[in-house]
């Protein structure tokens, strides 16, 4: 039975730490909606300071931060939001922004590190004569870090040449930030240096922070005081979820760092395990994914069952990669392990394309060559690959299960 759990599905899996159940059990509340909860507006204030914004806004989710967002700055249906292709807004937030706010979005193509060319938003932009005909762009969106990318980080250069962009063309300006206190821990750059170029950004609690629920919205009043309008949004004594947001704030923030140290030593275990592909260097801050590469008779689907059977927990990412996601309650002992079981499942499971050598080699290191022998263990190794594989016709075999029973 395994007794060791390592979760990586995401950062959002962590529990509650004692200090956080102690603050929101004592914590000071009152009715947020007529707006005398007084944890609530110390969280809305320090969040405030400490994205450079003139206020600040609770909200439950960071879904519903973005939309709230996205449908201040559009006020008219029809508007037209630009945004990354591969965003979170875009992809994975139920096409809210079209759905409920009659948002339309124009997708531009994210690059690897996240980021979208410059001339490529500039072209994106409607020509305000064509209005009889296409959306009216009023907004743009840009995401940091950007989890689709392996949480790459964009640069405060880069953000505030999208600000001009979008002031040069009477347009607003929205950063998702879910995870941007992790960009300001990796850039080594203050979070209201990363978003100073913004209208409004949306930050999550609930992911490196390790609170248990919540966003946060901010921006000027004026964008604060039309996103409390939103239907839905008030919560009474919320106080109770804040006080956990703000030790998150107290206890986790500066040391966010040490996850992407972490995650970077987990993603260098896995660039030597024969048969993944990941690109050390882009692991920037706490989020890995590798690729599977082709041949392998392992979907990422089956990688992670067997994880599982490990007590290790991650998410496919796609039809041939893997997402792993560091945070606060994973240790260093954590990656090592979780590490350590990958590897096993590499070289007990799957052999692929080898040489009678090197599939030699790979029984010897499973100790076959005690039982039968150099020739007897390459005759075996045959036999499995007739089973479940065939030869190529140069020598090589190709294997789909590992261990045989002798």
């Amino acid at each position: 039975m395994v007794r060791r759990t390592v979760d990586l599905r995401s950062d959002t899996v962590t529990k509650p730490s004692e200090a956080m159940r102690g603050a929101m059990a004592g914590a000071e509340v009152d009715d947020d909606v007529l707006g005398s909860d007084p944890t609530a507006r110390r969280l809305e204030e320090e969040m405030a300071r400490m994205t450079g914004k003139e206020a600040a806004l609770f909200v439950p989710s960071g879904t519903m931060g973005n939309l709230i967002s996205v449908l201040v700055h559009c006020e008219v249906r029809g508007s037209e939001a630009i945004l990354g292709d591969s965003s979170h807004i875009h992809v994975y937030e139920n096409g809210g922004i079209s759905t409920i706010g009659g948002v339309h979005a124009k997708t531009v193509k994210n690059n690897p590190d996240g980021t979208m060319d410059l001339a490529l938003i500039r072209a994106a932009i409607r020509h305000p004569d064509e209005e009889l005909y296409y959306p009216t762009t009023r907004l743009i969106c840009l995401e940091n870090t950007h989890a689709n990318s392996g949480g790459r980080c964009l640069s405060a250069e880069y953000t505030d040449k999208v600000g001009a962009i979008a002031k040069e063309h009477g347009l607003k300006f929205h950063i998702d930030g879910a995870r941007i206190f992790n960009a300001s821990a990796a850039l080594g750059v203050p979070v209201h240096r990363l978003v100073q170029a913004a209208d409004s950004v949306s930050v999550c609690l609930s992911k490196g922070l390790g609170a248990p629920v919540g966003s946060v919205i901010a921006g000027s009043k004026s964008f604060i005081s039309k996103a409390q309008e939103d239907p839905g949004r008030g919560m009474r004594q919320v106080g109770v979820l804040c006080a956990a947001a703000l030790v998150g704030l107290r206890d986790h923030a500066g040391r966010l760092e040490e996850d992407h140290r972490r995650a970077k030593l987990f993603a260098e275990g896995l660039s030597q395990v024969k048969g993944l592909k990941i690109d050390v260097a882009s692991v920037e801050t706490n989020m890995i994914f590798f690729d599977i590469m082709e041949g392998l008779q392992m979907s990422p689907e089956n990688l992670c069952e067997v994880l599982e059977e490990h007590g290790v927990l991650a998410m496919p990412a796609s039809a041939t990669s893997v997402r792993l996601v560091l945070h606060h309650q994973i240790s260093e002992s954590d990656v090592h392990y979780a590490l350590a079981s990958i590897k096993r499942i590499y070289s007990e499971k799957s052999w692929v394309f080898v040489s009678l050598e090197d599939a030699f080699d790979a029984l010897t290191n499973l100790g076959w060559k005690r039982a039968w022998g150099r020739e007897k263990g390459i005759d075996v190794f045959l036999e499995l690959a007739n089973r479940g594989g065939a030869d190529d016709g140069a020598g090589h075999v190709r294997a789909v299960s590992g261990k045989a029973e002798g």
